[in-house]
């Protein structure tokens, strides 16, 4: 094994036996398999393995199984192998082991020595451990939560409060109003500490002078609020939102507390007045969670015959509602007056929005038929759209003939089919296939003037 490749390999999920694939060859009973990969370098079956081992009190053999890969001093077998460790109650060991890497600098080994100390006691080590790492974003995130176990709040809002000062202008126009932080969610750590303390006004005031409120699209001054039950100012930062993301959490709160009338007309409201393409997905999420998915088609069917509504995303959430409340046909009546409206074109983004919607309505043959007309047809996506629907009707060995006229770009859909039909070998075979790793662009000092840049 070379740990490059191997890292290569995971982190793309390359020339491997994926994680979800793992699982799918051990609930079908093929452990054999797993095991024997186990021991040519498929590090998802050996890591797989050696937690089946430990759970059958076989540690010692779980730990042969890992030792080639912990032998290559490759981080992921390393934490691999700690985090069995801490499992069976040998959390000293696991704390030996990831030391050294912590020790050397490797951010990810820090982190996670800072939580494994935390997490047996010796919180206070960890936060030494972890302190000098500050400007990293990743490793003060970790800094703070395992301050709380620590005692130490004070200690790390000190530290957070001395990066605040230190911000500064992004770069030296005068027009830029952008601002430099390390780390770059300061604010938002130091307000965790505040909230933790019992300052809740601070922590707000400090959410309110962020310059980016939302991360995953979940805004935490909106979170504050909503965990203090302050209603009132939530609703009012709800309306003074531009992104959606603050009424969508009153919208929930609301939920909650079983006034989905109120959630809905929370959203609708936004929506009037900012703009219903940033809350028209959690409106027909809200919709259908409470048996109201006709109303919840009719609101995202108003939006989809808007000027501006007939993108791809908005039809696919129209055409899966459609098939979800056995409409199919309406959909596909929806599709067909889209297609009209651009001339008789429809790109295979649109297209394959049909497929379930004809499968549903017994036409699969004609929607085979069609697929494969369509200029997009011989495509590797649209072997992969088309073998799900033969796939969802029974017709496996069909959809893996289709699949295999693209085995690189559809190797995981193409070995999950094999695995269905028995042939694990065949399976085992497509994944292990090498290509060609892509090159790594150089850059020469210019920039392309070409689309889509």
């Amino acid at each position: 094994m070379d740990a490059d490749d191997l890292d290569y390999r995971t982190r793309t999920l390359t020339g491997c036996i994926p994680p979800t694939l793992v699982a799918k060859l051990l609930e079908r009973g093929h452990e054999q398999e797993v095991e024997f990969q186990a021991g040519r370098a498929e590090w998802f079956c050996a890591q797989e393995w050696a937690r089946l081992l430990g759970q059958r009190d076989c540690q010692e053999q779980a730990l042969e199984v890992l030792a080639p890969y912990v032998a290559l001093k490759w981080w992921p077998a390393v934490q691999g192998q700690a985090e069995l460790l801490e499992d069976w109650g040998r959390a000293e060991e696991a704390i030996a082991l990831a030391r050294p890497y912590a020790e050397a600098g490797d951010r990810l080994a820090l982190e996670f020595l800072g939580r494994l100390l935390a997490r047996h006691g010796r919180s206070g080590e960890a936060f030494a451990l972890l302190r000098t790492g500050v400007r990293d974003w990743f490793l003060a995130r970790c800094l703070v939560d395992v301050a709380e176990a620590a005692g130490l709040d004070d200690e790390a809002a000190a530290l957070l409060e001395v990066r605040l000062d230190a911000t500064e202008p992004a770069c030296d126009d005068p027009d830029c109003g952008n601002l430099r932080r390390e780390p770059f969610n300061v604010i938002d750590l130091l307000a965790t500490i505040r909230e933790r303390q019992g300052r809740t006004d601070e922590a707000i005031a400090l959410l309110r002078t962020r310059e980016t409120t939302s991360v995953n699209n979940r805004d935490e001054l909106a979170e504050l609020l909503a965990r203090h039950d302050r209603i009132t100012e939530l609703r009012a930062y709800a309306a003074s939102d531009d992104h959606g993301h603050g009424v969508q959490r009153l919208a929930e709160v609301l939920e909650e507390r079983g006034d989905v009338d109120g959630a809905v007309a929370a959203l609708r409201a936004f929506g009037a007045a900012k703009g219903m393409w940033q809350v028209i997905a959690p409106l027909s999420d809200l919709l259908s969670r409470n048996g109201r998915g006709d109303e919840a088609i009719t609101v995202v069917r108003a939006f989809a015959d808007g000027p501006n509504g007939a993108e791809d995303w908005i039809v696919d959430m129209l055409c899966t509602l459609y098939a979800d409340h056995d409409r199919p046909r309406e959909g596909l009546a929806f599709l067909d007056a889209l297609k009209a409206r651009n001339g008789g074109r429809e790109d295979w983004d649109f297209f394959r929005m049909r497929l379930p919607l004809m499968a549903e309505c017994g036409l699969l043959d004609e929607a085979v038929e069609q697929a494969r007309a369509h200029p997009e047809g011989d495509s590797p996506y649209a072997d992969w759209a088309l073998s799900e629907v033969l796939s969802d009707a029974g017709r496996t060995e069909e959809a893996v003939a289709l699949l295999e006229r693209h085995p690189r770009e559809n190797s995981h859909r193409l070995a999950d089919r094999l695995i269905d039909l028995g042939r694990i070998e065949d399976a085992v075979r497509v994944l292990q296939r090498t290509w060609p790793k892509p090159p790594v662009p150089v850059f020469d000092g210019s920039y392309s003037t070409e689309p889509p840049f």
